[in-house]
């Protein structure tokens, strides 16, 4: 079977063989339900939140909302079972066993005919997000047929999202937020600066910037509401976020990029804004599902506006960005940070060369505009610099439509393979099961790139994974292979670290591991090595 074309790959990552399996991404709603199970509805037993409703139900720790309460009238005797699952990354079938999802609990009983309540109350711990609650009852006689329905129960917790994925200092920008807490403090922080290790994808350290906001929420505790939140004007370019810590002690996050007012050093780089939000798995509309293809293959848009899931913070944040962050702190490199909308708005590759010399992208840049492929298409052929330290970068196409993305197809589909411009296209992903060292293979081809890391030809270097890119038919005929993974994901499937220089002069570097970035810090070869090819690149810096 050919897994070409964005839905088939986004099926195959999600682990599933046959198109004719899936019912539309979700559970099914209600079978059997008008003669057996009737009058099926779920509340918290407190104050409603705004949009629940007869099928959704929002939890927390306040205002008497600390557990869902299904009713339900059954017309005869059954054995009645509630699931709690969660979903996720893939596609939901009728089973239960689907890959989408996971089981919490299981309650069972057998229950006689008449008016009934079953109560769920979630642990402590369980994190806050959306968990659907589904309901089989199956009448005592045999071979009678069950009925199914569910709803859905949001555990709330400190849900904050800016209006903007980017802004400059000096912006007062609006905080968007769904708490039920009493009241927050507001804090903004500045990450990469910090030396406190971060040890997890739901966590975030950094630097304090700014003295910290109380914010009153008494009048919101039952609707979303918003702060506005003034940048510093002397903040400086970088990634930030806001840090809100409730009352009752639960915290959350929300992101942000300054990027400078106008371009101020010779090299930018680009943060995966778009990327980030394809990835994000919030459930906006309280279904039970994230508002991302990646957790339905039928939903073509997002929404840039929703908060991150886990508590906030964007999709492996610690895994992939935040080690380069560091590197840049701690190496004393000045750069200009910019989402990917924030090139777009950049005039023409005219006014992108004339401001840098190098851009990198040392996140994975999987999604991009036609607009961002054609300014750094053009920037290269002007003679551009371009260091990508991630993989499948370029891979697919999105439009940008106000505060909403729409999933279009892969650029090589579409008549411009993303080689043509990396050195290397996507191959393979195992999400992580199989990790590797790098070979190097072009020491004596590309000698400035392993100076003075100890490294020769048939030495070995870091672990990655994950997802790999090589060379391609449409790669340019000088690209040197500078390392690789041998046949990671099966015979032929080797993971390639690639370097050429483009007629226009302009210097192009692919790591070829999807973490090689994010794991920049780990090894002295991997700091020495980048900083070779930084060098190589933007000799002035």
């Amino acid at each position: 079977m050919s897994w070409s074309g964005t839905r088939r790959r986004l099926l195959a990552l999600a682990g599933l063989g046959a198109l004719g399996s899936l019912v539309g991404g979700r559970l099914p709603s209600a079978r059997g339900a008008t003669a057996l199970l009737s009058r099926f509805s779920v509340d918290n037993g407190g104050h409603p939140y705004a949009g629940d409703s007869a099928y959704l139900t929002t939890l927390g720790p306040n205002l008497g909302r600390t557990a869902a309460r299904l009713r339900f009238a059954l017309a005869r005797r059954s054995n009645v079972t509630l699931e709690v699952l969660q979903t996720g990354q893939g596609v939901a079938s009728e089973k239960p066993v689907s890959v989408a999802q996971s089981e919490l609990t299981t309650q069972h009983a057998t229950l006689d005919a008449g008016e009934h309540v079953l109560d769920w109350t979630p642990p402590a711990n369980l994190p806050a997000r959306t968990y659907i609650l589904r309901m089989t009852a199956q009448p005592r006689a045999v071979h009678a047929a069950p009925a199914v329905t569910h709803a859905v129960a949001r555990i709330i917790g400190v849900d904050a999202a800016f209006a903007v994925r980017t802004a400059k200092a000096g912006d007062t920008v609006d905080l968007f937020l769904r708490t039920d807490a009493a009241s927050l403090t507001l804090q903004m922080m500045r990450s990469g600066l910090e030396t406190v290790p971060t040890y997890s994808n739901n966590d975030l350290n950094g630097i304090p910037v700014g003295s910290p906001i109380e914010i009153d929420w008494r009048a919101y505790r039952s609707q979303p509401g918003a702060v506005s939140v003034p940048l510093d004007p002397n903040w400086g370019t970088g990634i930030y976020f806001a840090r809100l810590q409730a009352d009752d002690g639960r915290i959350g996050f929300a992101p942000i990029v300054l990027h400078p007012p106008t371009p101020s050093q010779r090299i930018a780089v680009v943060i995966p804004t778009s990327t980030w939000q394809a990835y994000n798995f919030y459930d906006e509309n309280g279904d039970g599902w994230g508002d991302t293809w990646y957790a339905r293959w039928k939903t073509s848009f997002v929404d840039v506006t929703r908060p991150h899931p886990n508590r906030g913070i964007p999709y492996r944040y610690r895994s992939y960005d935040l080690q380069f962050q560091h590197w840049l702190t701690q190496t004393y490199k000045s750069v200009d940070t910019y989402g990917d909308e924030d090139i777009e708005a950049f005039a023409s590759p005219e006014a992108l060369r004339a401001a840098y010399d190098l851009i990198v992208f040392p996140g994975h840049t999987e999604y991009v505009t036609g607009r961002l492929y054609n300014l750094i298409g053009g920037y290269r052929d002007l003679g551009g610099n371009l260091l990508f330290l991630s993989a499948n970068n370029f891979f697919r196409r999105i439009d940008r439509s106000g505060v909403r993305l729409k999933l279009i197809d892969e650029w090589r589909d579409l008549g411009r393979p993303e080689e043509a411009l990396l050195g290397v296209h996507y191959i393979a992903s195992d999400r992580g099961q199989r990790h590797a060292p790098f070979t190097v293979v072009g020491a004596d081809v590309a000698p400035w790139a392993f100076a003075n890391t100890g490294l020769y030809n048939g030495a070995q270097f870091g672990m990655y994974g994950i997802e790999i890119d090589a060379r391609g038919p449409a790669s340019p005929l000088n690209v040197q292979v500078l390392a690789t993974i041998p046949d990671l994901f099966g015979a032929g499937r080797s993971a390639e670290m690639t370097y050429y220089e483009h007629s226009s002069g302009a210097k192009v570097f692919s790591a070829g591991a999807l973490n090689f970035g994010g794991q920049i810090m780990l090894w002295p070869a991997t700091q020495q090595l980048l900083a070779n090819v930084w060098q190589q690149l933007a000799p002035a810096t």
